[in-house]
């Protein structure tokens, strides 16, 4: 029975990260830095080897809630309300990007699809799921090697024409 947990986990994980870096890519997060600091982020994880345009991304991540925000807060509204709470994540996170004056949607429209995801596979994956695989994403992002990690999001983001 642990396993199958382990599994689920793992699973919503794979979810969660693909959910976060495809929307936040395709909206430009790796691009340039959208919010302030996330200029300076960027640049100081250059400075320790890794990749400008990751490092822009870790920094937009930080500065502003974007898709990864976004997922993690569908997830745990969702758990708590349903899918209403899912559509109540997307308005905060569409409030917080405005608060951060974050000129783009991508938090906003990775709320959505994070609710959407969590709404199909629930009767095989439940929300909490999703939050515990949303942690883990976040960490492997930003907090297991931001040299690494800034590499992954650089790769990702020219395999997708975004840089």
């Amino acid at each position: 029975m642990v396993i199958i947990e382990i599994l689920k986990v793992i699973i919503a994980f794979l979810i969660c990260f693909l959910n976060f870096i495809i929307v936040d890519t395709y909206f430009g997060l790796p691009k340039k830095p959208g919010v302030l600091g996330a200029k300076v982020i960027g640049q100081k994880i250059e400075n320790i080897g890794g990749n400008l345009n990751g490092g822009y991304f870790m920094g937009n991540i930080v500065c502003s809630p974007d898709a990864s925000a976004g997922t993690l807060m569908a997830s745990i509204f969702y758990y708590l309300l349903g899918v209403e709470g899912g559509l109540i994540a997307s308005l905060f996170i569409y409030i917080g990007n405005r608060l951060c004056n974050d000129t783009g949607y991508a938090g906003t429209i990775g709320t959505i699809t994070a609710t959407v995801l969590i709404y199909l596979l629930n009767g095989f994956i439940l929300p909490e799921y999703f939050i515990a695989g949303m942690v883990v994403a976040i960490f492997v992002i930003q907090g297991l090697n931001h040299e690494f990690a800034s590499k992954i999001l650089g790769t990702v983001a020219r395999k997708m024409g975004m840089i």
